[in-house]
């Protein structure tokens, strides 16, 4: 595919990165070639892009054997740079300028899809929780996020970056950090280095209702140097749940794993549906 060069684009368009809209925008096109290969093969896949600004890595998916690309961006600047890109896409690049946070990318593609994204910072992390609610219909996430939030993710029990968005990510998907980017490769340069992670759904998570997870995780980690006994009072009814599932009293939510936690989520689930 050719295309007029990144930079000769940005500064027709004057696409300078906004602060307020998480902007840092990767204009390497061996590092957005790199990202667009970790997601595997995407051969017949719909590729959904978030926040692609004036389109590395864009031009990067499109050099690949995916189906279609579906580029949402909130950046009214960026709507034109990335028309010109469409005219040499061959029809392959579809773009939707709107609020990815309120963007149902399900209702927008067909299956199978993939998501392959440098997120804008501020909203990575609601971004993935909307997206692992819904896993089974995404054959893959390949994500950039902060270094700092991708540690989380991967994060084992035990450890201080364990965390709520530890135990929701690996109940839902296996997650793979795959490489770390520096923050000098960015325009602008952001304050912390970033790592592109890999989430592929698990094919027979722990079961467990969604709603109820959400509410023991969001209790337990609320007031994690809390013992559970203590934490879980918000639920109320966290010593019945912890008398049905075996897990001491005295231990704290950094300690207990997916499995423990979604055995509280069915617990709490009975319990509701019992009242």
């Amino acid at each position: 595919m050719t295309a007029t060069p990144l930079r000769e684009i940005i500064a027709r368009y004057e696409l300078g990165a906004r602060k307020s809209l998480g902007q840092h925008f990767l204009l390497d096109l061996n590092l957005t070639g790199r990202i667009a290969r970790s997601a595997g093969d995407l051969t017949g896949v719909t590729v959904i892009e978030i926040g692609p600004g004036p389109g590395g890595l864009t031009r990067a998916l499109l050099d690949g054997p995916a189906r279609e690309v579906v580029a949402i961006e909130r950046d009214h600047r960026c709507i034109a740079a990335l028309a010109e890109l469409q005219e040499s896409a061959g029809g392959r690049l579809r773009v939707i300028e709107g609020d990815a946070l309120a963007t149902d990318v399900v209702a927008l593609t067909t299956a199978p899809r993939a998501i392959v994204a440098n997120l804008p910072y501020n909203i990575s992390t609601a971004l993935l929780l909307g997206w692992l609610a819904r896993l089974e219909e995404f054959q893959s996430l390949t994500l950039m996020f902060q270094k700092e939030v991708a540690d989380r993710l991967a994060a084992r029990p035990g450890t201080k970056s364990y965390g709520r968005l530890s135990v929701v990510s690996q109940w839902r998907a296996d997650v793979r950090p795959l490489f770390n980017l520096p923050a000098r490769a960015f325009t602008p340069p952001p304050k912390i280095d970033s790592t592109v992670v890999r989430l592929t759904p698990r094919p027979t998570p722990e079961p467990a209702p969604w709603p109820a997870f959400e509410r023991v995780t969001a209790a337990a980690f609320g007031q994690r140097r809390k013992m559970l006994r203590a934490s879980l009072r918000s639920l109320g009814c966290g010593e019945r749940l912890l008398e049905i599932t075996g897990i001491t009293p005295t231990a704290r939510a950094e300690e207990i794993d997916v499995a423990g936690f979604a055995a509280l989520a069915r617990a709490l689930s009975d319990l509701e549906a019992c009242r």
